[in-house]
């Protein structure tokens, strides 16, 4: 008996996957423990032993690797809780977190304040020194404004320092030099160099990251060594890696060194898990969502491959760190409804959270939610929730919602409910946009696949806003990211900048530059366990037109590494800047700026195995339950409608819109548009029933 698990820690529930060796495997939920997140690690790892009739010792004798995501890196900077941070920077460049890159959010709304920054201006120390760009000594490095800066940092007891000089990324001596420095005299403080972590071009993104780094370093430490902590005391011997916000895994150390890697942790489980739901149907492609009880996520996979991003941004604040490109907005089964000033209905971003959470859970939230309108609505089951262990008040939620919503509107209960309902489902088809419309896709050519606990109650009516024809609700839905988790592979990212016109660019240091990053990257995975017969590369360039203000990233070949085929690599660069932006400069014969080479370096792990289910025929008769009265969004009344047991539904099984199907995790409200399907799987595919042949086919044959 052997055992993986998969862990998300979100901000209502921490996900737990439970893969066992035949194939099969086991949902498990339980509520966060903000002010620990450890402690409801622990409790869902007891409820499993307990389900398995064993001792969390004896379970965790049996659990070979444990997958771990976490928001509290991301927690920290949305609530600015992050370490005593200094920044030694040099000397004229101290308000660079602050002007950042010169160029207004809002253009036009003279009202925007610009974001607060992650280190006060007193505790950014200037430090005289200067490389110039091609990484030639300008000024050389004053070691008195060093052994002042660090002076001044034990008076204020400060727990992290960043290190960010102007052009470390071609010549890091001096970098290096004062990183010794504090390493000698401040060893108990963390401390980041910016070019052990991000040693690209652009100084803003590189101290931006640099400064991300270190806030969340002591946190995301202290919580990594007290979870590893109580799995010592549980005497777990197993492997224990750390979602990375690239769609990989690392290993603790690495991720405690380079804390930053995980600031999109958990979300960073879907996309991965969207390639593999949607694979076993035959696609290439999807847009995955998860909406859970605090947030939505969104995120786009093409060609097996979820979308990458090196300019990203967690609250308004710089990561030029690799991540997978996920929108996130405040969008969840606990998202707060609210009338603004002008008397407009909204929902979110506000969160009940797990405590003291909706209206409904009856733990002293008086604030009507998301969830309070599904259970109004008749999507939920009072008695149902959670498979019954979380019983839901019906009469709290009607109170909240008449209370807060429903009378100053002046609006009957059921309308203020649908009302919320509907919003809610706006805001994350708006972000669906984001991650599809704005990237140029159309995401009617796409299978949305949906995931969260509260995700399948919404997924219609955010596809019938989006025109989508087909929708993929995987088995492990509501564990979603948990299910990513154990499919991903470690990864490592190494970027190096040579900026050049790429036809007169040297072929010599061209290839150089590849081999010393892959390189690294073989020590390093080799160092984490995985044998080079299971690492694969991936190789990319960031071009653009010259003085262009943005790159595009180009996948390369390692053929066209060797050969240095630079014509053949602009050819794909124009294609690929005119389907991003509607237009190319290939005629007009403008030369193409060579600015980063990257390298993924791939260690690949063993995955879980999808079990299969038998063909059970169309008939869904003996899953049906009971009927409920619903509300049907498009129709705008209340019907009684068919209620089935998704525990109960097998291969083949058809469902007719519109119908509600309960599973102890999750709940799936089928709207009339369309119907369901279940594949071999145990996935639900969701259809317009004029696409009923297309989906029967791929499905059934």
């Amino acid at each position: 008996m052997n055992f993986k698990i998969g862990i998300d820690v979100g901000g209502t529930f921490t996900d737990f996957l439970l893969a066992l060796d035949d194939g099969s495997s086991k949902i498990y939920k339980v509520l966060s423990t903000p002010q620990d997140p450890s402690i409801g690690t622990l409790n869902g790892l007891r409820e499993m032993a307990a389900e398995q009739q064993l001792g969390l010792e004896e379970f965790l004798a049996h659990v070979s690797v444990i997958v771990h995501g976490t928001t509290v890196t991301t927690n920290a900077v949305l609530t600015y809780t992050g370490a005593k941070t200094a920044l030694l920077t040099t000397k004229g460049l101290r308000d660079t977190l602050e002007m950042r890159r010169g160029i207004r959010e809002r253009q036009y709304d003279n009202r925007y304040s610009n974001v607060e920054p992650l280190v006060e201006r007193y505790l950014r120390l200037p430090v005289e020194e200067r490389m110039n760009y091609k990484g030639d000594v300008v000024n050389p490095l004053n070691l008195d404004d060093v052994e002042n800066a660090v002076n001044f940092m034990v008076n204020e007891g400060v727990e992290a320092v960043a290190v960010c000089f102007m052009n470390a990324f071609a010549n890091n001596q001096h970098e290096e030099e004062v990183g010794g420095i504090i390493e000698q005299k401040l060893p108990d403080v963390y401390l980041t160099v910016s070019n052990r972590i991000l040693p690209s071009i652009r100084f803003y993104d590189r101290v931006s990251t640099t400064v991300l780094n270190s806030y969340i370093g002591p946190t995301l430490k202290r919580y990594l060594e007290s979870l590893i902590s109580k799995l010592q005391e549980a005497k777990y011997e197993g492997i224990l890696l750390i979602m990375q916000s690239n769609g990989g895994v690392i290993s603790p150390d690495l991720a405690i060194e380079r804390a930053a890697v995980t600031l999109l942790s958990g979300p960073a489980g879907g996309p991965v898990a969207g390639v593999e739901y949607t694979a076993v149907q035959g696609y290439d492609d999807c847009i995955t969502v998860d909406m859970g009880g605090t947030s939505f996520d969104a995120s786009m996979v093409k060609d097996k491959t979820p979308m990458v991003t090196t300019s990203g941004e967690i609250n308004r604040l710089k990561l030029a760190l690799p991540m997978l490109n996920v929108v996130t907005i405040g969008a969840g089964g606990g998202s707060i409804g609210w009338i603004d000033e002008g008397g407009l209905l909204k929902m979110g971003p506000q969160s009940a959270g797990a405590d003291p959470g909706p209206a409904c859970y009856d733990l002293g939230g008086e604030l009507p939610t998301c969830t309070d309108a599904d259970l109004v609505l008749g999507y939920l089951d009072k008695d149902f929730f959670a498979g019954g262990r979380i019983p839901l008040n019906l009469n709290k939620s009607r109170d909240a919602i008449e209370v807060h919503i429903a009378g100053p509107l002046k609006l009957d209960l059921e309308e203020a409910a649908a009302g919320m309902y509907s919003v809610i489902n706006v805001n994350m088809a708006a972000a669906v946009r984001e991650v599809s419309v704005k990237q140029g896709f159309d995401p009617r050519d796409f299978p949305l696949v949906i995931a969260g606990g509260a995700g399948p109650n919404h997924a219609c009516m955010i596809a019938l806003e989006l025109e989508i024809p087909v929708m993929i609700i995987p088995k492990e839905s509501s564990i979603f990211c948990a299910a990513g988790m154990l499919r991903s592979d470690l990864k490592h990212d190494f970027v190096s900048t040579y900026v050049t016109e790429i036809d007169a660019a040297d072929s010599v240091t061209f290839k150089n530059t590849f081999s010393d990053m892959k390189a690294q990257g073989i020590e390093l995975l080799t160092s984490e366990g995985i044998p080079e017969n299971r690492i694969a590369h991936i190789f990319s360039l960031d071009l653009r037109y010259v003085k262009q203000y943005h790159e595009v990233n180009i996948e390369i070949t390692s053929q066209e590494i060797k050969r240095t085929d630079f014509g053949a690599i602009s050819t794909r660069f124009h294609k690929k800047h005119n389907e991003l932006f509607g237009y190319s400069l290939e005629e007009e014969q403008t030369p193409v700026e060579l600015i980063n080479l990257r390298i993924v370096c791939i260690g690949q792990t063993e995955k879980p195995e999808f079990q299969l289910e038998t063909l059970g025929g169309s008939d869904s008769s003996g899953a049906f339950k009971k009927m409920r009265k619903s509300f049907l969004p498009l129709q705008k009344r209340f019907e009684e409608i068919n209620v089935f047991d998704g525990a109960q539904l097998r291969f083949g099984n058809k469902v007719i819109g519109p119908a509600i199907i309960e599973q102890v995790n999750t709940t799936t409200f089928v709207t009339p548009e369309y119907n369901l399907l279940v594949d071999k799987f145990g996935s639900y595919t969701m259809y317009m029933q004029t696409n009923e042949e297309e989906v029967e086919k791929r499905i059934l044959n």
